[in-house]
């Protein structure tokens, strides 16, 4: 990535990272959860369960971070803070994510195990390609949306 300096890389790694990895877990488990299912049900399944584990890692990261900030600024955490973390998720992944899981992921995860022939390397193939398309918009709009919505 041109232009792109090593600590703008670094913080990154540090916010996507363990919701990345923990997608992953719930991914394949979904997916093998679902063997024995249709194509259609595996790749929905593998899909939702991605999804819900990445945002729900990134929402508790972010309101974990924001309590800190306030803490430190002896302000309390209020429920319209956790309207400011929600909107500035939806900010970030609006876009990337109506595009990935309605479209994108669900079909590499419904074609990728059958061009393979292998479900496992299937699933983890159709997780990889789906996150390239899925993680440039969502790099630059969070890098858009830092100023604004990220400052308690």
């Amino acid at each position: 990535m041109a232009g792109v300096g090593s600590s703008r890389v670094r913080e990154w790694l540090r916010r996507y990272g363990p919701a990345e990895l923990l997608s992953l877990l719930a991914t394949v488990g979904a997916a093998a959860a679902q063997a024995g299912g249709t194509r259609a049900a595996v790749a929905l399944a593998a899909t939702w369960a991605g999804n819900g584990a990445y945002f729900g890692l990134l929402l508790l990261q972010d309101i974990s971070h924001t309590r800190a900030a306030l803490r430190t600024q002896g302000r309390p955490y209020l429920l319209a803070t956790f309207g400011r973390n929600v909107r500035a998720l939806v900010v970030e992944f609006g876009v990337a994510e109506v595009f990935d899981s309605l479209l994108v992921r669900p079909a590499f995860l419904y074609w990728l195990p059958q061009w393979l022939h292998s479900v496992p390397l299937g699933v983890l193939a159709a997780k990889f390609a789906a996150d390239v398309t899925f993680y440039v918009p969502a790099i630059i709009s969070y890098e858009l949306s830092k100023k604004k919505l990220r400052k308690f």
